[in-house]
């Protein structure tokens, strides 16, 4: 009774009471924080996989700048914004000067839209179709555009949807880029501070394995996917510019979007084949030169992927790739960094444990264990 009484007094002691108030603080603490930086978590994560990815060109160019980190990060990020940032203004305002010209000519009743050709009717599924539809557009636009106003209103409905989609997507990587140019101004010290915190988690041991590791694969995924997509879509698109197929610098964007995706190029370019070949501009020599070449751009992924992705990181392809693939599955384009971070992670904790257990079996295995198993049998 009296340990019971002892026991008692001792958790109802002022320590106890002082480390839970603690305890219940620093949860608060925990919270509260997470709250506050969760709205910008997206952001911080996507200016930390451009920082690690760009930081080798950011060392380069600051060795040329006489070690100044901070101006080769602040030319990298103008660079950048450039690029991304003039283009886009530039394709936002077209955009919108093109609705608002068509606007004003549905206003004006100034649209004409001229008859089908007969040769629409015979297309295979959609040919009758599309036939009655373009010819019915052509008859009377006004009563055409009243009975499909529902499906236009649905359609300028995801359209606009679509372009708000983009243009935040494009904000926010310009906002990333911006984050990531200030990380790499500091990217010594930064670089430092994190494996510091890796290794508070992974243990002092294995903690610069994993963040050579992390690092390292960011840098496999960022060439190997994003890199490819840019190089497929290059040289398609200088396929397309050379066929004289219209829209060639859309097509070419949807393509390193589908590389992005990890899905096969040839979605556009065997369509792009069909039309080339019914359209029948060329003479067949030149035909068959930009089919070889169109077919050679759709499939290069194939190749190029496997010699870049994976390339310095000390995890098998397949397992990059397929952590690139899940984590973009369930978490959009970070996710394809992510993942591949994560599972090339996993990978390298469960070999660890796969040749911890087969060096215990080696060692049992020689000479002296075997003597020493006989030894303590024969005891």
């Amino acid at each position: 009774m009296q340990m019971d009484t002892a026991t008692i007094r001792k958790l109802l002691s002022e320590d106890f009471t002082e480390a839970m108030i603690r305890i219940g603080l620093l949860a608060f603490v925990v919270v509260m924080c997470v709250r506050v930086f969760a709205p910008f978590a997206g952001l911080m994560l996507w200016g930390l996989i451009l920082a690690v990815s760009l930081y080798p060109l950011n060392k380069w160019l600051a060795r040329r700048l006489g070690g100044r980190q901070g101006r080769a990060a602040t030319i990298l990020v103008l660079a950048g914004l450039l690029l991304v940032g003039v283009p886009t203004v530039m394709l936002g305002s077209s955009f919108a000067g093109q609705i608002h010209d068509v606007y004003s000519a549905f206003e004006s009743q100034d649209v004409t839209v001229p008859p089908p050709p007969a040769a629409v009717a015979e297309w295979p599924l959609v040919g009758e179709k599309l036939f009655a539809a373009w010819n019915s557009a052509a008859s009377d636009l006004p009563a055409f555009l009243a009975k499909m106003q529902p499906q236009l209103g649905n359609f300028a409905k995801r359209m606009l949807s679509v372009a708000a989609s983009t243009a935040g997507s494009v904000f926010m990587f310009l906002g990333a880029l911006i984050i990531a140019g200030i990380m790499m101004a500091y990217g010594e010290s930064g670089s430092r501070s994190m494996l510091r915190i890796i290794s508070r988690l992974a243990g002092p041991a294995r903690g610069p394995d994993v963040h050579k590791l992390s690092t390292a694969t960011i840098r496999s995924v960022a060439t190997g996917v994003i890199g490819v997509a840019f190089i497929q879509a290059l040289l398609v698109g200088i396929g397309l510019m050379l066929a004289g197929i219209p829209g060639a610098g859309v097509l070419a964007a949807v393509i390193m979007l589908l590389g992005i995706m990890q899905l096969p190029a040839t979605i556009v370019t065997l369509p792009v084949i069909a039309y080339l070949w019914w359209a029948g501009d060329a003479s067949t020599v030149a035909n068959i030169f930009y089919t070889v070449f169109l077919l050679v751009g759709g499939l290069a992924d194939n190749v190029l992927k496997p010699l870049l992705l994976g390339r310095g990181v000390d995890a098998p392809m397949p397992v990059i790739l397929l952590g690139a693939l899940g984590g973009m599955i369930s978490g959009g384009i970070i996710g394809l960094f992510v993942g591949a971070v994560l599972l090339a992670v996993g990978y390298q904790i469960f070999m660890a444990w796969v040749d911890a257990g087969t060096d215990d079996v080696e060692a049992g295995s020689t000479p002296s264990g075997a003597a020493a198993q006989t030894s303590s049998g024969g005891e």
